[in-house]
């Protein structure tokens, strides 16, 4: 006997009940929102994600095309679940010479603001689970987050959120990464749950380029398949109580790779940067050049990093460069830590 209950369908007296979360879905353009890069869309997405909420939750479903507005997602009270997903996965398009077009296919989300939230972001209202954050479990996949160069809004704000979980999502300046004026605005590409709210945050093929601060890190954080291009900070780790993990870091051109802002113990299995060479920058990205491989001046990172670097025209080096940093034990891949025989 097969059990139907594994699609999601139960029989029983002549009826057939459909999985909740498989009828909890709801298409953006049913409330209003045209892919035009025209309209702007923040009512519709609102309108969107009130019925997604009142439903306990669900998946805000929006189709190819270029989306103006912001998405704000309601505080709440209860745990649920707030599935925000598009059509296909972006093309991230960033390195570390040249100058390319950004794509316009798949789901765009773009906002031109110049004040207030990011495209993106979880509300901090009078509706939450505990403290100053919602009961929200954020899941983001297949979206291209775009705001302009030297954005003075972030892009991805999830610090009120309870959990989330990001996946083939590129959050950008709407220029490739190279021509990025610098950012100075101090905003961020992703922000992720805060410390001390039961976070736990999933990153999975995650693209940043162009903003002050790549993906600002706070606790329970799980990475990989990470591209950081063109950030002052590439990671930015804020004060955590549990540690954070990441297992593939990409980072490219970013004025520092690794920043630690607090107390956080992480590790990077497997750090791969670049930084320009010789005739690789001009006046407009010199600060695109490398200051640092780890920024951590007060010595509050306690980590462990594998790393390769590379230098733009000339291949893998061997240095490293620190700022601080005393408790970070970091090797070159199949090199030995300190203390260690060869």
């Amino acid at each position: 006997m097969v059990c139907m209950a594994m699609c999601g369908l139960i029989f029983g007296s002549g009826t057939v009940k459909v999985n909740a979360m498989e009828t909890n879905k709801f298409n953006v353009v049913d409330y209003g929102a045209v892919g035009d890069d025209s309209t702007d869309n923040t009512a519709a997405f609102s309108a969107c994600l009130d019925a997604v909420i009142a439903a306990g939750g669900g998946r805000m479903i929006i189709p190819a095309g270029v989306y103006r507005g912001r998405i704000m997602i309601p505080g709440t009270s209860k745990w649920i679940t707030v599935e925000i997903v598009g059509e296909g996965e972006p093309a991230p398009v960033f390195g570390t010479i040249g100058s390319f077009p950004l794509q316009q296919s798949g789901t765009i989300i773009r906002s031109l603001e110049t004040s207030g939230p990011a495209v993106i972001s979880a509300q901090d209202s009078s509706a939450r689970l505990y403290s100053s954050f919602s009961g929200t479990y954020v899941i983001v996949r297949n979206l291209d987050v775009r705001t302009y160069d030297n954005p003075a809004i972030s892009g991805i704000d999830l610090q009120h959120a309870a959990q989330c979980k990001l996946e083939n999502v590129y959050v950008n300046t709407d220029i490739y990464n190279v021509q990025a004026s610098e950012p100075t605005h101090g905003t961020s590409g992703v922000m992720t749950p805060a410390n001390n709210n039961a976070a736990w945050t999933v990153l999975r093929n995650v693209t940043v380029t162009g903003y002050y601060n790549g993906i600002v890190v706070s606790e329970h954080t799980d990475g990989d398949s990470i591209a950081l291009g063109s950030n002052v900070k590439g990671l930015n780790f804020l004060a955590a109580n549990h540690a954070s993990s990441f297992s593939r870091v990409c980072a490219q051109r970013n004025t520092h790779h690794v920043t630690v802002s607090g107390r956080h113990g992480f590790s990077i299995e497997q750090l791969n940067t670049e930084q320009p060479g010789a005739g690789q920058t001009d006046a407009r990205n010199a600060w695109q050049t490398l200051v640092s491989d780890v920024n951590d001046p007060n010595n509050l990172g306690v980590g462990d990093i594998n790393y390769w670097v590379v230098v733009g025209g000339v291949g893998a080096v061997d240095t490293f460069t620190r700022n601080g940093g005393a408790n970070i034990r970091a090797r070159r891949i199949g090199g030995t830590l300190p203390g260690e025989s060869e």
